[in-house]
């Protein structure tokens, strides 16, 4: 078997994410109480106990994430010490997971860059009226074509047959009434904070330039695919690079995944909340075998 690791992106929060977890492996309670300690304010409650509309939040969502994503990875490797992966990837800020299970960064410093990059997101939101909508079965090519003449953006590609366009909330309408026109009837507006991987979040990635240059990173030891290119990081400072396009540019996932499999990879295992990128999977590569650990329960029940 040769795995490739991914790493679950926002959207998949849940109130309770990771609490069985934490009870079931002092590895994965230990990452929740450093998170706590690392963030200042019990991230651990709200993660557990909610509010939902709190968690939802992008400040305390993206963190959570990462964290619950991290301790799954932790507890995987109580039962599987020596899985080493071909390469990881993670949806959106799921790359900075990726990033931790390379080595790039300790927990800790992972978990304070992506504190911040939600806190520069959440003001880019707050700033503009932007949202997304997934697009189902339609052509790629005439997507980006109605974008652009719209003046949004393609967020992501993430299977054959699935991909999020972000924009201007009046903008995205009127993509939406043109692709509609031309065929495309399965369009769902996403219930989001904002337009994620669009121009509208050019100011965040921007800030967030500036705050990779002081942060500690390194080369991941393991091959970390980035969104934004699809393949990994040939230094760090392209690595850092590609984390402050990656807020603004388009997640190309399908690529990430295909590339993973071409490089060896023959398993892929999911942490984190859900099991959206499994599915994901399933549309873009059926015979790549998918795994998840998103619970005690889940991991109980691999076999590798």
């Amino acid at each position: 078997m040769k795995a490739f690791f991914v790493f679950s992106g926002q959207g998949a929060q849940t109130v309770g994410m990771g609490k069985d977890l934490a009870e079931a492996f002092p590895e994965a309670k230990a990452l929740f109480d450093e998170a706590d300690a690392v963030l200042g304010y019990e991230q651990s409650s709200i993660i557990f106990n909610g509010p939902a509309e709190k968690l939802t939040e992008s400040r305390y969502c993206q963190p959570a994430i990462y964290t619950m994503s991290c301790a799954a990875l932790a507890a995987f490797k109580t039962r599987y010490p020596d899985v080493t992966p071909v390469g990881c990837a993670g949806l959106s800020l799921g790359e900075y997971g990726a990033l931790y299970a390379g080595g790039a960064f300790t927990f800790a410093e992972g978990l304070r860059l992506l504190a911040q990059r939600a806190e520069l997101m959440d003001k880019a939101c707050r700033a503009t009226s932007g949202g997304m909508a997934s697009v189902l079965g339609g052509d790629a090519e005439i997507i980006k074509e109605v974008c652009a003449a719209c003046e949004i953006d393609v967020a992501n590609f993430n299977s054959p047959g699935q991909i999020v366009i972000s924009g201007e909330k009046v903008k995205l309408a009127k993509a939406v009434e043109e692709l509609k026109a031309r065929g495309m009837r399965k369009i769902i507006v996403l219930n989001v904070a904002g337009a994620f991987h669009s121009r509208l979040m050019k100011p965040a990635g921007e800030a967030l330039e500036k705050v990779l240059e002081e942060s500690p990173v390194a080369m991941p030891r393991i091959p970390v695919y980035h969104n934004f290119t699809a393949a990994p990081a040939a230094d760090v400072a392209q690595l850092r690079a590609n984390l402050a396009a990656q807020v603004a540019g388009s997640v190309r996932w399908e690529e990430c995944v295909r590339n993973m499999v071409a490089a060896g990879g023959d398993t892929m295992i999911e942490f984190g909340p859900g099991n959206v990128l499994t599915g994901l999977l399933r549309r873009t590569l059926p015979e790549v075998r998918g795994l998840n650990v998103n619970s005690a329960e889940t991991l109980r029940n691999i076999e590798l």
